[in-house]
């Protein structure tokens, strides 16, 4: 039986690993769609936060404006998104997600990836569900930011 300071490693190494297969995938899923490997971290964050402003999804991803507009640039050419006026000020944008061209373009990339995580999860109990879940918010409520690099 593993101590737990070796239990804990292990999770570690494997969150590690975890992370590392999920961006080396949406990655792919970026290059078959002939976007660049910021776009995909832009649609998780939009998806996530819902709409953003350009300078928000700045401060998120620690970009430069002018990356960021060519991010967004690039996300709009597939209509993977569009860009609003915001109705609290008209001076700004709202970056949106345009959720039929998800459900279009990126859910059938996805789908394959969503299944197995279904497998995965129906073979837990209620209880192994609410602990993974309260762990993974845990593991990302105040993590270290962007800004704080």
């Amino acid at each position: 039986m593993s101590t737990r300071e070796e239990l804990g490693a292990e999770l570690q190494e494997r969150m590690v690993r975890f992370i590392a297969d999920v961006i080396l995938f949406n990655h792919a899923v970026s290059a078959k769609l002939g976007l660049g490997a910021s776009d995909s971290q832009f649609m998780t964050l939009l998806q996530s936060y819902g709409p953003l402003t350009p300078r928000q999804l700045s401060e998120h991803t620690g970009l430069t404006s002018g990356t960021v507009t060519g991010v967004i640039d690039r996300l709009e050419s597939l209509d993977l998104i569009t860009r609003q006026p915001d109705p609290n000020d008209r001076r700004k944008v709202l970056v949106t997600p345009s959720l039929e061209a998800i459900q279009e373009k990126l859910a059938p990339l996805y789908a394959e990836q969503g299944r197995r995580m279904q497998t995965v999860l129906a073979s837990r109990s209620d209880a192994d569900l609410q602990v993974i879940s309260t762990f993974l918010a845990e593991a990302v409520a105040g993590g270290q930011t962007v800004e704080e690099l």
